[in-house]
């Protein structure tokens, strides 16, 4: 637990920022926090702090606010990381073929607001011979594969040296033992102070309220995943934490048509993942700037 609670934060962050852009930074936090936000939930305890009891009743209080508030039943888990697994992922450019049924996936598995059709992913369409990441267009609508085109999709990268994590004021971000980076929806303050930092545009803010048909929602959730989120609070990729921690491969790389993903174990002599990162020439997005991600990209040749 962080010595400084959410209101100490916000005040010191007032303070760093000036009153007049603090305003404006947290317009929609303060919108949200009027209709939305319960005193229960903003006063309830850090994540790390919460024993297994009283998780059990955050996680049975959320299913019931589902079910209130959706008209479906689901099932809100809490699944911890695996002692001695570490996660990561690798993408096969040379076999993306841009299809983003990647992010398709995404957005269905992750009980994503309808209709902004959000995902975690985006799919850059570059020139080959390319890398140019600031270049690359996300909002293609033409016929793929292009010929003189590769296709790269971007997620979070769980950076081992993750900025988003430092400049978080009220620790609502941070890194698990598995190596992916969660967030506390329940914790977090909307400041979008880690949708800054992060250098791959990985973090998603939700500006109002998800909306989601009944029949339309996966029921199988977790609380630091794939639960419907509140309005005014960030969220990101968990390499599906909610599948992967029960020994479940990542919904993104189940719908992929080409075999281009990779995911595993690192610490697994035979997984897929290290026989990737031992037998290929592998790079990683923006090495210059000391993230150390966990996502990394190949090419067959």
């Amino acid at each position: 637990m962080a010595d400084v609670d959410r209101r100490t934060a916000m005040k010191v962050a007032g303070a760093t920022l000036g009153a007049a852009a603090f305003a404006k930074a947290m317009a929609p936090l303060v919108s949200w926090a009027e209709s939305e936000i319960s005193m229960d939930s903003w006063l309830q305890k850090h994540y790390k702090e919460l024993n297994r009891a009283e998780m059990e009743v955050i996680l049975r209080q959320i299913e019931d606010d589902t079910r209130d508030e959706y008209g479906v039943d689901v099932h809100v888990d809490d699944p911890r990381p695996i002692e001695g697994v570490s996660f990561a992922y690798a993408l096969n450019l040379s076999i993306c073929v841009g299809c983003r049924k990647c992010a398709q996936a995404c957005h269905v598995e992750n009980n994503h607001d309808r209709p902004t059709n959000n995902s975690y992913i985006r799919v850059l369409e570059m020139q080959k011979a390319s890398l140019d990441l600031e270049g690359g267009n996300a909002d293609y609508d033409h016929p793929v594969p292009q010929s003189d085109k590769f296709y790269m999709p971007v997620q979070c990268h769980q950076c081992d040296n993750a900025p988003c994590v430092k400049v978080c004021p009220v620790e609502a971000t941070w890194k698990e033992a598995d190596g992916i980076v969660v967030v506390d929806y329940d914790w977090c303050i909307g400041c979008r102070y880690c949708e800054a930092a992060c250098p791959y545009h990985a973090r998603r803010f939700n500006w109002e309220k998800p909306q989601l048909p009944a029949d339309e929602i996966n029921p199988e959730q977790a609380y630091l995943s794939n639960r419907i989120r509140p309005q005014g609070v960030m969220e990101k990729c968990t390499f599906c934490l909610h599948r992967t921690r029960k020994g479940r491969m990542p919904a993104c790389l189940e719908a992929c048509p080409t075999g281009a993903r990779v995911f595993g174990d690192l610490n697994d002599p035979d997984s897929s993942i290290r026989w990737v990162l031992d037998n290929k020439r592998v790079f990683v997005l923006k090495e210059d700037v000391g993230t150390l991600p966990r996502f990394f990209y190949f090419f067959d040749e």
